[in-house]
């Protein structure tokens, strides 16, 4: 499990934080040069250049929202320009692409990053700019909920683009698209002009993840681990009943695919931090705020502690935690993770995001459970530390990754092995390297007694 160390604080961690903007300076310029966007949008790199693999186009909003990111922590015009110039070039069908369920990943990482800065006089922008940024996130998240499945029980999810029967634990992450759109006043119009609040999907979407994505170690299966995650949920659609667990990129869905799990360690966070900025009166047609909240904290900490207990000593996970190389590799959660180990990859993408929601858990329990408040903080900070870290952190100036070790899809076997090596290593992934500029921004802010969030406007 996680070693935790109680004298680390983001103070202590501002260094290390600022050092990865440094590294990630060229590499930003470099993939920026060296893009050809008739190939599509960069995911992963092989042997140290970016390489687009299309599926989605789910990353092109990472693409975009790491200079904009690296502005906000710098103050660097060119990179400011970057991404704002890409957003406005390239990111106008994302806001309307009604095939996928990934507008959280895309849109918020741009132009509610953009607004974030504009509405805090920390980037120059006209009304036109806020007000253009302000449209496009409103019908981002109204395009989203409008993929919708319902379900008995007023239940109901975001469907993935696998179709109509299946929820995906990552559309967690996509619910700040519908949490931003509500904040900005805007609704789903649906026929006959019914209108439809993206509270009340954002809502249902939560607790159908929460009911059927996350165990509780309650005996729903043999393998009903607290804290343990399917990556996909399978409906039948002619009465709306839950079939059974399902793994795109995970080796079973039995087992936790690592990435799943650290979608939902950091949505849940998120949206805790989010809802709880909301009057009680918005939560009456719910159930009450009190109860809505309690959901979502039981949801959030029984996946921090899965992780803390399922992940080597410096918070680096290997990619699924029941992956079959593992069993080769003796007590490997009593040590760092080793990435160049001859049997199962890590997975340095699924630290950086869980590392976010472990902090973020960590803070909105400072006043309600100090104990666990500094249990969590101590576990996301010490995964931040191993990431900041020379073994993790890339400053080879010729490779364009920024975030070492991570992996895309092992069942399908798209991640380059190395030469010499038998799994893959030494690689990083688009996703990878934005969600390391997030955590480093965020303990940056946190350094400085401020904060970051999606929703800071």
């Amino acid at each position: 499990m996680i070693s935790l160390d109680p004298t680390l604080t983001p103070r202590s961690l501002a260094t290390a934080a600022a050092r990865v903007f440094t590294a990630a300076a060229p590499k930003i310029t470099s993939l920026h040069r060296a893009w050809n966007p008739a190939k599509g949008t960069p995911v992963f790199t092989i042997n140290g250049r970016y390489t687009s693999r299309g599926w989605t186009e789910w990353t092109q909003g990472f693409q975009f929202g790491m200079p904009i990111l690296h502005y906000a922590a710098t103050g660097d015009k060119t990179m400011l320009a970057l991404g704002r110039d890409g957003t406005l070039r390239h990111m106008a069908t994302h806001v309307s692409h009604i095939g996928v369920h990934d507008h959280g990943f895309n849109n918020v990482s741009t132009y509610a990053n953009l607004l974030h800065l504009a509405r805090a006089g920390l980037a120059p922008a006209s009304d036109g700019d806020i007000a253009f940024y302000e449209l496009a996130l409103k019908i981002s998240g109204a395009v989203q909920a409008a993929r919708w499945t319902d379900l008995p029980e007023n239940l109901g999810y975001i469907y993935s683009f696998n179709g109509p029967h299946s929820l995906f634990a990552d559309t967690v992450r996509s619910l700040r698209a519908l949490a931003l759109s509500h904040r900005l006043g805007h609704v789903l119009m649906g026929e006959r002009d019914r209108r439809i609040s993206l509270l009340e999907r954002l809502l249902r979407h939560a607790e159908t993840t929460a009911r059927f994505n996350v165990y509780f170690g309650a005996g729903r299966d043999l393998y009903d681990i607290r804290g343990r995650v399917a990556h996909e949920s399978i409906f039948n659609l002619n009465d709306g009943s839950y079939r059974c667990p399902s793994s795109q990129q995970g080796y079973s869905a039995f087992t936790t695919w690592t990435r799943g799990l650290s979608w939902i360690l950091c949505g849940y966070p998120e949206q805790l931090e989010f809802l709880s900025t909301l009057p009680d009166s918005e939560f009456k047609p719910f159930g009450g705020k009190a109860p809505t909240l309690a959901r979502l904290l039981e949801t959030a900490q029984a996946t921090a502690d899965f992780y803390i207990g399922h992940t080597p000593t410096d918070g680096i996970p290997y990619w699924d935690t029941g992956a079959p190389g593992l069993a080769r590799l003796g007590d490997y959660l009593d040590r760092p993770a080793e990435p160049y180990n001859d049997h199962e990859p890590v997975d340095s993408s699924a630290a950086a995001i869980s590392a976010q929601g472990l902090i973020r858990l960590g803070n909105y329990l400072k006043k309600k459970d100090p104990k666990a408040s500094s249990r969590y903080l101590a576990a996301g900070l010490a995964t931040a530390r191993t990431l900041f870290g020379d073994t993790y952190l890339s400053t080879n100036p010729r490779h364009q990754g920024l975030l070492l070790h991570s992996v895309y899809h092992r069942p399908n076997n798209w991640d380059h092995i190395p030469k010499g090596r038998k799994v893959p290593c030494g690689e990083s992934c688009l996703w990878g390297d934005y969600h390391l500029l997030e955590l480093a921004l965020l303990i940056q802010r946190m350094a400085e007694g401020k904060y970051y969030t999606f929703f800071a406007f």
